[in-house]
């Protein structure tokens, strides 16, 4: 029965209340940025093109599809980081529902979803920095360009650029979590700004005879590129990671995560709708910066460049908070002995996690330096997927186990709503490849083997 033996909420609250722990300097408008600096990124600038070769104009749908889902997970989300203002995200929520083994798994997929997450994009990062200053005359030597086999023909030794962008970042947040939301909100006021200047410039050139046929691929192609794009919306949950820092969680954590969430879907459905609508779908075959095409393909040269600055800072603030929620997982997993105690360790000036932020720093920079980035983005989807189904079932849980909990925000029609994100979540991971699959069963089998090998023997519950 250890297996599933669940943590006291009250006990858990009280302890994230305690002295010298996480500072608590975040607002809802901190949450709100934060939340967008997660999701803008290497969805709308990179992955908006592969989508619409899958789906057509109908990937418009394919991200109202994605939202839905992830609209459902939201609200349970809200549910329990008002309710749970805990650090560790679902890993806590479930820990306390049902039960330590689902809490370690659940912990071991968000170390696969967010580190991975950081690696990749700083893989994407570091094509559209080479892009920009290959416009000035300069260009890295080719074998520090790309990890090895990453360019087919071509000798490359190491992603030095993707390297150096996740140290940066590692450094920023290991210095306090106040700088890093500062430098987050400045950064994503600007992509949010080149965001809107290419809806507004790119609007002029929208051809409707583009949008016809609007689904050419049915509702396979719009489902296939749902599940695809849904790894344009990962990051609002790193919201909930932030529960201990937060100054006042009941109010202001829905508000984050609801609020970015919805904002980043009108942006997501607006530019795609115009991207389609300027150049046909089958020409973004290929084509890893389909923003930047879609204005070139208009004559609007002068806005690509801006783009490609919007690209770079956008895919920077989802580097740095993925990095943050992963660390603050870390600390949760390592507070409870489940990780090694060292890795919770919060520094007196700082007052972060900080051995905990340089490890994930430098680890998963190497990974992002030495791996392809056709590799690090095959898990990360359904171990997302995985992770809002489960959510959503401890929501269910917890009120019945709990109806007393004192609930600053209620998930709307519950069961149904709850029910419905899984049903969503479900049916978008059946459309994920085969080998996603077996890539997933291996990590959380490694999972089992650690759980059963070191962490329940060091579990703060025995």
């Amino acid at each position: 029965m250890s297996l599933f033996r669940t943590k006291n909420l009250d006990e858990m609250i009280a302890n994230a209340r305690k002295p010298g722990g996480l500072a608590k300097v975040l607002g809802p408008f901190d949450l709100i940025l934060m939340g967008i600096g997660a999701i803008v990124g290497t969805g709308i600038f990179v992955l908006t093109g592969t989508g619409a070769v899958t789906a057509g104009p109908a990937l418009t749908l394919s991200f109202i599809v994605a939202a839905v889902a992830c609209g459902f997970a939201a609200l349970c989300y809200a549910e329990f980081a008002s309710t749970v203002p805990v650090a560790g995200s679902i890993y806590t929520y479930t820990y306390a529902t049902l039960g330590e083994l689902a809490a370690w798994m659940i912990g071991w997929d968000l170390l696969l979803e967010y580190g991975l997450a950081t690696s990749a994009v700083s893989v994407g990062w570091s094509g559209y920095f080479q892009s920009l200053i290959s416009g000035f005359g300069l260009q890295l030597p080719t074998v520090l360009t790309a990890a090895p086999g990453a360019v087919p023909g071509v000798t490359t030794w190491i992603n030095l650029p993707a390297l150096i962008i996740m140290l940066i970042l590692t450094a920023m947040l290991s210095w306090g979590v106040r700088e890093s939301a500062r430098l987050n909100n400045i950064m994503v006021a600007i992509k949010v700004g080149v965001v809107l200047l290419f809806i507004v410039v790119g609007a002029r050139h929208v051809q409707p005879a583009n949008w016809q046929p609007f689904m050419p691929y049915g509702y396979n192609g719009m489902l296939s590129a749902a599940a695809l794009v849904f790894f344009a919306f990962i990051g609002f949950d790193a919201v909930t990671s932030a529960a201990e820092e937060v100054k006042r969680p009941e109010r202001d954590l829905p508000i984050g995560i609801i609020g970015s969430l919805a904002a980043c879907t009108i942006l997501y459905v607006v530019v795609s709708a115009i991207m389609t609508g300027i150049v046909p779908y089958q020409q973004f075959l290929g084509v890893d910066h389909p923003v930047t095409l879609a204005l070139k393909y208009a004559g609007e040269n002068w806005v690509a460049a801006f783009v490609d600055l919007g690209a770079i800072l956008g895919m920077t603030t989802v580097i740095l908070v993925m990095a943050y929620g992963q660390t603050r997982v870390i600390y949760a997993m390592s507070r409870d002995g489940l990780l090694p105690k060292r890795l919770s360790t919060v520094h007196p000036r700082f007052h972060t996690p900080f051995f905990a932020t340089w490890l994930v720093g430098i680890v998963f920079g190497l990974i992002a330096a030495v791996v392809p980035l056709n590799i690090l983005t095959e898990l990360i989807n359904i171990g997302t997927l995985a992770a809002f189904s489960l959510v959503a079932i401890a929501v269910v849980i917890l009120r019945k186990k709990r109806p007393d909990l004192k609930r600053a925000f209620r998930c709307p029609g519950v069961p149904v709503i709850p029910a419905l994100a899984v049903i969503f979540c479900v049916m978008l991971m059946t459309y994920l490849s085969w080998h996603t699959w077996v890539a997933f069963i291996i990590w959380m089998a490694i999972g089992l083997v650690i759980y059963f090998g070191y962490a329940r023997k060091h579990s703060a519950m025995n």
